[in-house]
Protein backbone atom coordinates (compact mmCIF):
# COMPACT_ATOMS: atom_id res chain seq x y z
CA UNK A 1 0.00 0.00 0.00
CA UNK A 2 1.30 3.44 -0.85
CA UNK A 3 1.77 6.21 1.64
CA UNK A 4 -1.13 8.09 0.10
CA UNK A 5 -3.48 5.13 0.55
CA UNK A 6 -2.38 4.61 4.15
CA UNK A 7 -2.80 8.29 4.87
CA UNK A 8 -6.31 8.40 3.41
CA UNK A 9 -7.38 5.35 5.40
CA UNK A 10 -5.91 6.76 8.63
CA UNK A 11 -7.57 10.12 8.12
CA UNK A 12 -10.96 8.46 7.77
CA UNK A 13 -10.41 6.43 10.93
CA UNK A 14 -9.44 9.49 12.95
CA UNK A 15 -12.39 11.45 11.61
CA UNK A 16 -14.75 8.67 12.65
CA UNK A 17 -13.21 8.76 16.14
CA UNK A 18 -13.98 12.48 16.41
CA UNK A 19 -10.37 13.67 16.30
CA UNK A 20 -10.13 17.37 15.38
CA UNK A 21 -8.15 17.98 12.18
CA UNK A 22 -7.62 14.27 11.48
CA UNK A 23 -5.63 14.88 8.29
CA UNK A 24 -3.02 16.93 10.12
CA UNK A 25 -2.54 14.31 12.83
CA UNK A 26 -2.39 11.46 10.32
CA UNK A 27 0.34 13.25 8.37
CA UNK A 28 2.35 14.01 11.51
CA UNK A 29 2.17 10.40 12.62
CA UNK A 30 3.07 8.99 9.20
CA UNK A 31 6.08 11.30 9.04
CA UNK A 32 7.06 10.10 12.51
CA UNK A 33 6.80 6.43 11.54
CA UNK A 34 8.71 6.93 8.29
CA UNK A 35 11.27 9.14 10.05
CA UNK A 36 11.01 11.91 7.49
CA UNK A 37 10.55 15.65 8.08
CA UNK A 38 6.81 16.47 8.06
CA UNK A 39 7.39 19.13 5.43
CA UNK A 40 8.84 16.53 3.05
CA UNK A 41 6.25 13.81 3.59
CA UNK A 42 4.52 14.55 0.27
CA UNK A 43 7.61 13.37 -1.60
CA UNK A 44 7.26 9.89 -0.06
CA UNK A 45 3.49 9.42 -0.41
CA UNK A 46 3.52 7.84 -3.92
CA UNK A 47 5.91 5.09 -2.79
CA UNK A 48 4.87 1.75 -1.28
CA UNK A 49 5.28 1.60 2.50
CA UNK A 50 7.15 -1.37 3.93
CA UNK A 51 4.95 -3.79 5.86
CA UNK A 52 6.61 -3.19 9.23
CA UNK A 53 6.14 0.57 8.86
CA UNK A 54 2.51 0.07 7.83
CA UNK A 55 1.86 -2.08 10.89
CA UNK A 56 3.47 0.49 13.17
CA UNK A 57 1.52 3.31 11.55
CA UNK A 58 -1.77 1.45 12.04
CA UNK A 59 -0.86 0.94 15.70
CA UNK A 60 -0.13 4.61 16.34
CA UNK A 61 -3.31 5.62 14.50
CA UNK A 62 -5.24 3.29 16.81
CA UNK A 63 -3.70 5.10 19.77
CA UNK A 64 -4.60 8.50 18.36
CA UNK A 65 -8.16 7.29 17.67
CA UNK A 66 -8.31 6.48 21.39
CA UNK A 67 -7.46 10.18 22.03
CA UNK A 68 -3.86 9.63 23.10
CA UNK A 69 -2.13 12.97 22.37
CA UNK A 70 0.16 13.05 19.34
CA UNK A 71 3.04 14.22 21.53
CA UNK A 72 2.67 11.17 23.77
CA UNK A 73 2.88 8.93 20.72
CA UNK A 74 5.89 10.65 19.19
CA UNK A 75 7.49 11.60 22.52
CA UNK A 76 8.25 15.10 21.26
CA UNK A 77 6.65 18.55 21.22
CA UNK A 78 7.78 21.79 19.60
CA UNK A 79 7.82 24.82 21.90
CA UNK A 80 9.22 28.25 21.06
CA UNK A 81 11.21 26.80 18.19
CA UNK A 82 12.78 23.93 20.12
CA UNK A 83 11.93 20.27 20.53
CA UNK A 84 11.18 18.92 23.99
CA UNK A 85 10.77 15.39 25.27
CA UNK A 86 7.18 14.86 26.45
CA UNK A 87 5.76 11.92 28.43
CA UNK A 88 2.46 11.28 30.25
CA UNK A 89 4.21 12.50 33.42
CA UNK A 90 4.31 16.15 32.29
CA UNK A 91 1.98 18.71 30.80
CA UNK A 92 2.13 18.94 27.04
CA UNK A 93 3.76 22.35 26.26
CA UNK A 94 1.21 24.55 24.55
CA UNK A 95 1.46 27.58 22.27
CA UNK A 96 -0.44 29.68 24.83
CA UNK A 97 2.46 29.34 27.26
CA UNK A 98 4.67 31.15 24.78
CA UNK A 99 2.83 34.32 25.90
CA UNK A 100 4.53 33.86 29.27
CA UNK A 101 7.90 33.48 27.54
CA UNK A 102 7.41 36.68 25.56
CA UNK A 103 6.39 38.59 28.69
CA UNK A 104 9.46 37.38 30.58
CA UNK A 105 11.81 38.25 27.74
CA UNK A 106 10.39 41.78 27.61
CA UNK A 107 12.39 42.66 30.73
CA UNK A 108 15.84 42.00 32.17
CA UNK A 109 16.67 38.95 34.29
CA UNK A 110 19.71 36.93 35.20
CA UNK A 111 18.39 34.49 37.82
CA UNK A 112 15.11 32.62 37.29
CA UNK A 113 12.94 30.39 39.48
CA UNK A 114 10.40 28.19 37.69
CA UNK A 115 7.84 26.73 40.10
CA UNK A 116 6.28 23.47 38.92
CA UNK A 117 8.67 23.14 36.00
CA UNK A 118 7.24 19.90 34.50
CA UNK A 119 9.07 19.26 31.23
CA UNK A 120 11.25 22.29 31.96
CA UNK A 121 10.07 24.03 28.80
CA UNK A 122 9.59 27.45 30.43
CA UNK A 123 12.86 27.60 32.40
CA UNK A 124 14.98 26.05 29.65
CA UNK A 125 13.53 28.25 26.93
CA UNK A 126 14.20 31.38 28.98
CA UNK A 127 17.80 30.32 29.58
CA UNK A 128 18.31 29.51 25.90
CA UNK A 129 16.96 32.91 24.94
CA UNK A 130 18.90 34.89 27.57
CA UNK A 131 22.58 34.07 27.35
CA UNK A 132 24.31 34.03 30.71
CA UNK A 133 21.13 33.68 32.79
CA UNK A 134 20.84 30.83 35.28
CA UNK A 135 17.92 29.31 37.11
CA UNK A 136 16.23 26.64 39.17
CA UNK A 137 13.20 24.54 38.23
CA UNK A 138 11.19 22.87 41.00
CA UNK A 139 8.57 20.15 40.86
CA UNK A 140 6.87 17.83 43.32
CA UNK A 141 6.88 14.98 40.80
CA UNK A 142 10.08 12.96 40.57
CA UNK A 143 8.92 11.57 37.22
CA UNK A 144 8.43 15.09 35.83
CA UNK A 145 11.89 16.09 36.98
CA UNK A 146 13.37 13.15 35.10
CA UNK A 147 11.84 14.57 31.91
CA UNK A 148 13.17 18.03 32.77
CA UNK A 149 16.65 16.58 33.39
CA UNK A 150 16.59 14.96 29.93
CA UNK A 151 15.49 18.18 28.24
CA UNK A 152 18.06 20.23 30.15
CA UNK A 153 20.87 17.93 29.10
CA UNK A 154 19.67 17.75 25.50
CA UNK A 155 19.86 21.54 25.36
CA UNK A 156 23.29 21.49 27.05
CA UNK A 157 22.16 23.65 29.95
CA UNK A 158 23.57 21.51 32.77
CA UNK A 159 25.80 24.34 33.97
CA UNK A 160 23.03 26.94 34.00
CA UNK A 161 19.88 25.10 35.12
CA UNK A 162 19.43 23.31 38.45
CA UNK A 163 16.42 21.12 39.23
CA UNK A 164 15.00 20.47 42.69
CA UNK A 165 12.18 18.29 44.01
CA UNK A 166 9.60 19.71 46.39
CA UNK A 167 6.45 21.75 46.76
CA UNK A 168 6.76 25.28 45.40
CA UNK A 169 9.31 27.36 47.36
CA UNK A 170 9.89 24.46 49.76
CA UNK A 171 11.95 22.73 47.07
CA UNK A 172 14.71 25.31 47.57
CA UNK A 173 15.68 23.69 50.87
CA UNK A 174 18.91 25.18 52.19
CA UNK A 175 18.72 27.79 49.43
CA UNK A 176 15.36 29.07 50.75
CA UNK A 177 16.79 32.53 51.32
CA UNK A 178 18.01 32.90 47.75
CA UNK A 179 16.32 35.65 45.77
CA UNK A 180 15.56 35.86 42.07
CA UNK A 181 14.89 38.69 39.66
CA UNK A 182 12.27 36.57 37.85
CA UNK A 183 9.84 33.94 39.18
CA UNK A 184 7.61 32.14 36.68
CA UNK A 185 5.02 29.38 36.94
CA UNK A 186 2.34 27.55 35.01
CA UNK A 187 0.62 25.88 37.99
CA UNK A 188 -2.46 23.63 38.12
CA UNK A 189 -5.36 26.04 37.57
CA UNK A 190 -8.31 23.91 36.45
CA UNK A 191 -11.07 23.97 39.05
CA UNK A 192 -12.41 20.57 40.09
CA UNK A 193 -15.86 21.30 38.63
CA UNK A 194 -14.24 22.11 35.25
CA UNK A 195 -12.36 18.82 34.85
CA UNK A 196 -15.20 17.01 33.09
CA UNK A 197 -15.23 19.71 30.40
CA UNK A 198 -11.65 19.06 29.32
CA UNK A 199 -10.89 17.16 26.14
CA UNK A 200 -10.10 13.44 26.60
CA UNK A 201 -6.53 14.14 25.42
CA UNK A 202 -5.99 16.39 28.44
CA UNK A 203 -8.30 14.89 31.07
CA UNK A 204 -7.33 11.26 30.54
CA UNK A 205 -3.69 11.48 29.48
CA UNK A 206 -2.00 14.38 31.27
CA UNK A 207 -0.95 14.28 34.96
CA UNK A 208 -3.92 15.23 37.11
CA UNK A 209 -1.78 16.95 39.76
CA UNK A 210 -0.50 19.33 37.06
CA UNK A 211 -4.03 20.14 35.92
CA UNK A 212 -6.13 20.76 39.02
CA UNK A 213 -5.81 21.61 42.72
CA UNK A 214 -8.97 19.58 43.34
CA UNK A 215 -10.55 22.85 44.48
CA UNK A 216 -11.29 26.27 43.01
CA UNK A 217 -8.19 26.41 40.79
CA UNK A 218 -6.57 29.20 42.81
CA UNK A 219 -4.71 27.26 45.52
CA UNK A 220 -1.32 27.42 43.81
CA UNK A 221 -1.66 31.14 43.11
CA UNK A 222 -2.34 31.84 46.78
CA UNK A 223 0.85 30.02 47.79
CA UNK A 224 2.97 31.51 45.03
CA UNK A 225 1.79 35.08 45.63
CA UNK A 226 2.33 34.75 49.39
CA UNK A 227 5.86 33.37 49.03
CA UNK A 228 7.12 35.41 46.10
CA UNK A 229 7.96 38.71 47.89
CA UNK A 230 10.51 37.02 50.15
CA UNK A 231 12.14 35.34 47.13
CA UNK A 232 12.30 38.31 44.76
CA UNK A 233 15.15 40.76 44.46
CA UNK A 234 14.18 44.45 44.62
CA UNK A 235 12.41 45.24 41.37
CA UNK A 236 12.06 41.55 40.55
CA UNK A 237 9.08 40.21 38.63
CA UNK A 238 6.55 37.45 39.24
CA UNK A 239 4.52 36.10 36.32
CA UNK A 240 2.15 33.16 36.09
CA UNK A 241 0.01 31.56 33.43
CA UNK A 242 -3.71 31.49 34.29
CA UNK A 243 -7.01 30.15 33.07
CA UNK A 244 -9.11 32.57 30.99
CA UNK A 245 -11.51 33.40 33.85
CA UNK A 246 -8.89 33.92 36.57
CA UNK A 247 -7.28 37.24 35.64
CA UNK A 248 -9.04 39.45 38.19
CA UNK A 249 -8.75 36.95 41.06
CA UNK A 250 -5.03 36.28 40.55
CA UNK A 251 -4.29 39.99 40.07
CA UNK A 252 -6.00 40.67 43.43
CA UNK A 253 -3.81 38.01 45.06
CA UNK A 254 -0.71 39.70 43.65
CA UNK A 255 -1.78 43.10 44.98
CA UNK A 256 -2.66 41.69 48.39
CA UNK A 257 0.86 40.21 48.58
CA UNK A 258 2.33 43.69 48.04
CA UNK A 259 3.26 43.39 44.37
CA UNK A 260 3.11 46.50 42.23
CA UNK A 261 2.50 47.24 38.54
CA UNK A 262 0.14 44.25 38.40
CA UNK A 263 -1.23 43.60 34.93
CA UNK A 264 -3.12 40.91 33.02
CA UNK A 265 -1.77 39.96 29.57
CA UNK A 266 -4.14 38.51 26.99
CA UNK A 267 -3.34 35.79 24.44
CA UNK A 268 -3.87 35.86 20.67
CA UNK A 269 -7.52 34.86 21.16
CA UNK A 270 -8.16 37.82 23.44
CA UNK A 271 -8.35 35.72 26.62
CA UNK A 272 -6.59 36.50 29.90
CA UNK A 273 -3.44 34.35 29.88
CA UNK A 274 -0.68 35.77 32.12
CA UNK A 275 -0.62 37.88 35.29
CA UNK A 276 2.53 39.87 36.05
CA UNK A 277 3.62 41.90 39.06
CA UNK A 278 6.77 43.50 40.41
CA UNK A 279 8.23 43.83 43.89
CA UNK A 280 9.16 47.37 44.88
CA UNK A 281 12.68 48.48 44.01
CA UNK A 282 14.82 49.83 46.84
Amino acid sequence: MTGSALLAKATRRLAEAGIPDPGRDARRLLAHVLKVPPGRLTLFLPDPVESEHALLFNAVIASRAAHVPVSHITGRRQFYGREFLVTPEVLDPRPETEILIEAALAGPFSRVLDLGTGSGCILLTLLCEREGATGIGTDLSEEALEVAFWNRNALRLEARAALARGSWFGALGEDDRERFDLIVSNPPYIALDEMDDLSPEVRDHEPRMALTDEGDGLTAYRMIAAGAPSHLLPGGRLMVEIGPSQGAAVADLFRSAGLQEVAVIIDLDGRDRVVVGRIAAV
